[in-house]
């Protein structure tokens, strides 16, 4: 084992271990661009008339639309990076409702609360809820979702 070994890993996510019910995050904030936007709609094929067009004038949304899609996959990649980075071993379930639009130039952020925890029979695993509440810069809710997920738990910490 060399020196490297025992140092901590900047950015490494939760074990389950070191998580509780009832404990909350929240995440950085995030300006959403029109780069964002364009590289988004590109890459899953998104290419509706009100992601596409700006002089479209008959949606129901004032300014440059976002893909609710968009909003949030950017905050999970904030979660990856901040919460389960080499931990999360898999996605299980997410149930999203969309409250209020996102549109170009709004910055969004997330609150999230460990709602459940439940250890696997073997393994070292444990199935992870939580829910996620996404805000815009003014603190208004724009999505709320519940997602499960699988975390590996510390080989210290075996159960």
């Amino acid at each position: 084992m060399n020196d490297n070994d025992a140092l901590p890993t900047l950015g490494r996510g939760y074990y389950w271990q070191e998580l509780s019910v009832g404990q909350r995050f929240k995440t950085f904030r995030r300006t959403i661009t029109e780069t964002d936007v364009i590289n988004f709609i590109s890459v899953t094929g998104m290419l509706e008339t009100i992601f596409i067009d700006t002089t479209f004038e008959h949606g129901a949304i004032k300014g440059r639309p976002v893909p609710g899609a968009l909003t949030y996959g950017l905050i999970e990649g904030l979660i990856m990076q901040g919460m389960v980075q080499g931990t999360g071993l898999a996605l299980l379930e997410v149930n999203k409702k969309m409250l209020s639009p996102v549109v170009v130039g709004d910055t969004v952020w997330a609150e999230i609360e460990v709602t459940a925890i439940r250890p696997t029979s073997k393994n070292n695993r444990a199935v992870v809820a939580s829910r996620i509440d996404i805000k815009n810069q003014h603190g208004k809710d724009v999505i709320s979702y519940t997602a499960t997920r699988m975390l590996a738990g510390n080989a210290d910490q075996e159960t």
